[in-house]
């Protein structure tokens, strides 16, 4: 046992995950936990119908030989179902892991026998379909249970079953074993591994992260910790995937922790519209998000009329000046604190509240790099937006920025109860109770993860003398061209990405004499530029080829070319001309591109900026 294995983290006296949520459905019955879209309507799910859901699912587990220990998989969109199961399985005393709902057959295969998952919840027909192709090279799949049975109604197969058929099966088996719930809630250790999370495959197949009911609980008490006042009237809005370790602790875990009430968004093509719905206190986004907000509203207001622009220019102008005051921890002066009052008044409080931000008190952005420009616009708008870092590797917050402590381009300073420093070769390691216990079947990626008692992230950075972190870049991402000059490729691919055009950036160079860039182009707002402007295209191969959109693009990465060094401009670019998703191999799920993937792939591409050099 190491000293932090040693060290009783509790929340409200409750160190594992079942306990805690044991504890809240009890004490909380009739409070409202959640939220879900049913027929255009939002119906509330209290805490009492959140338990009863979970025990009669985890009951029916048990009953058809759930073992502790035993690991059970989920594939599907986010919805109530979701955290139904994932609670029933942990309640169990089982292990539990999601799947991506945008993985092929072939994925789900691998994923169901790495962990080697007894049982398997799917979502609906289609997600039923990729185990049904793939399940006689599953041995270990006991059963599979199907949330939505719409188009099944005639399916019949002895290995499937309804979700309500478990639930009613798990209330039956509990007339007769009563006691037999609160017994498999009080199994499970804080030193034994409750969920496996798996990475997103940046670097190729995932990885499953094996994470301890101690990891989670010390996360769970991570708003705590950072001073960050949380009530349980406040409203979350769920939609990044719940088997990505941000919304599973961030969403799931914290809710538990924490108490808020989450609101399910209907689909992740949705979100812009569930958010208005919604207004959320705290909204847990990935960049990708961000940036789409803020190119929506600098669309809309390019098609405005010119009383409208001015009105936001200075507007944006004063809120930009105010917040630079409170980013600085000094008080704003009365004159600029009434021009923001009044700007905010007349302009600003009323894009919040066409973008469903109306009532943020707690914005954050991670998982990726951001451009500081875009959370400096967002802090003008009157959002105060928070950069925080972690890993699946370490469950979640590593550093932060909030409240009080806030610098904008960093991913702030480390979070109570995490040892943070740099290696000789700068890379961040790090050390604490939310270290994960290893990778799943890989004891070498294991080795190389956790090195004399610290998590080697990967990431290359820097801290300046207030302890603030600063993201330089990957450790294997960094460019050393021909001349022998280190380059950052994230800075100029987050200043790219800042653009409304601009979806995804690749900057290559590495070994070569210049800098060139693969870019991936926005596509809704591409599309209404060219349609704006009658430029002929038939489809998204023949948009990217249109000369109108490669200047306009030309005329994005000149403008970030102006923010930098000569050696760090891109002389030259091209469009990724096919429509990526995240089924594409280029995209992990959380659609951020593949670098080795891209660049293998798109080498003719390259080669042809080079001038076919190899």
């Amino acid at each position: 046992m190491n000293a932090f294995e040693a060290q009783p983290i509790l929340i409200d006296g409750h160190g594992t995950v079942p306990s805690l949520f044991w504890h809240r459905v009890k004490t909380r019955a009739d409070k409202v936990a959640m939220r879900e879209k049913d027929r255009g309507i939002w119906k509330a799910y209290t805490w009492r119908d959140y338990g009863a859901n979970a025990r009669a699912i985890g009951m029916g587990l048990i009953s058809l030989g759930l073992q502790p220990g035993d690991t059970a998989a989920i594939l599907s969109d986010n919805n109530k179902e979701w955290l139904f199961c994932d609670l029933a399985v942990l309640c169990a005393a089982g292990i539990s892991t999601g799947i991506y709902p945008t993985d092929s057959p072939a994925q789900v295969e691998y994923l169901v026998n790495d962990c080697k998952a007894k049982f398997l919840f799917v979502e609906n027909e289609e997600q039923l379909d990729k185990i049904l192709a793939v399940r006689e090279r599953t041995p270990h799949l006991k059963k599979i249970f199907v949330f939505d049975m719409e188009g099944l109604r005639d399916f019949k197969d002895p290995q499937v079953m309804p979700l309500g058929a478990l639930s009613a099966l798990g209330d039956a088996y509990a007339r007769d074993h009563a006691a037999h719930w609160e017994q498999r809630i009080a199994t499970p250790k804080p030193g034994d591994v409750a969920i496996i999370v798996y990475t997103s495959g940046t670097t190729g197949p995932p990885k499953g992260a094996l994470l301890t009911h101690r990891n989670i609980i010390f996360q769970g008490g991570a708003f705590k910790r950072i001073d960050l006042a949380i009530l349980d009237t406040d409203e979350a809005l769920n939609f990044l995937p719940l088997c990505h370790v941000a919304e599973r602790i961030g969403g799931c875990y914290n809710h538990i922790a924490s108490l808020h009430v989450i609101n399910f968004a209907e689909a992740p093509d949705t979100v812009p519209q569930n958010l208005r719905e919604v207004s959320p206190h705290i909204f847990l986004a990935v960049p990708r998000v961000w940036e789409k907000l803020y190119s929506g509203i600098t669309i809309a207001l390019k098609e405005g009329t010119l009383a409208g622009r001015l009105a936001y220019k200075a507007a944006i102008g004063i809120g930009r000046r105010a917040s630079a005051y409170e980013l600085q921890g000094r008080p704003v002066p009365a004159p600029l604190r009434a021009a923001r009052a009044a700007g905010d008044w007349l302009v600003l409080k009323n894009i919040r509240l066409i973008m469903g931000l109306n009532r943020i008190r707690y914005a954050a952005t991670g998982a990726a790099p951001i451009s500081p420009d875009l959370i400096n616009w967002y802090w003008a708008l009157g959002v105060r937006m928070y950069e925080v870092y972690g890993q699946t590797e370490n469950a979640g917050l590593a550093t932060s920025n909030h409240p009080g402590h806030t610098k904008i381009g960093t991913i702030g300073q480390m979070a109570p109860g995490t040892e943070l420093k740099l290696s000789p070769q700068g890379e961040i390691l790090l050390r604490g109770p939310h270290v994960f216990s290893g990778y799943l079947n890989k004891p070498d990626k294991t080795a190389a993860a956790l090195r004399d008692g610290w998590l080697h992230t990967g990431d290359v950075g820097i801290i300046d003398n207030q302890g603030f972190v600063r993201i330089t870049d990957r450790m294997n991402d960094i460019i050393i061209t021909a001349g022998g000059k280190n380059i950052t490729p994230s800075e100029i691919e987050n200043q790219l990405k800042f653009s409304p055009y601009i979806s995804d950036a690749i900057v290559i160079g590495d070994k070569r004499s210049y800098l060139t860039c693969l870019v991936m182009i926005d596509h809704d707002n591409v599309v209404k530029f060219a349609q704006d402007r009658d430029v002929p295209f038939t489809n998204y191969a023949s948009l990217c080829r249109a000369p109108e959109i490669v200047e306009l693009i030309g005329q994005e990465v000149e403008a970030v070319n102006k923010k930098f060094a000569r050696v760090e401009t891109i002389k030259k670019f091209k469009l990724i001309d096919q429509l990526l998703t995240a089924e594409d191999e280029e995209l992990t799920p959380t659609m951020k591109l593949k670098r080795g993937l891209v660049e293998k792939k798109y080498r003719g591409l390259i080669d042809g900026m080079y001038g076919s050099a190899a």
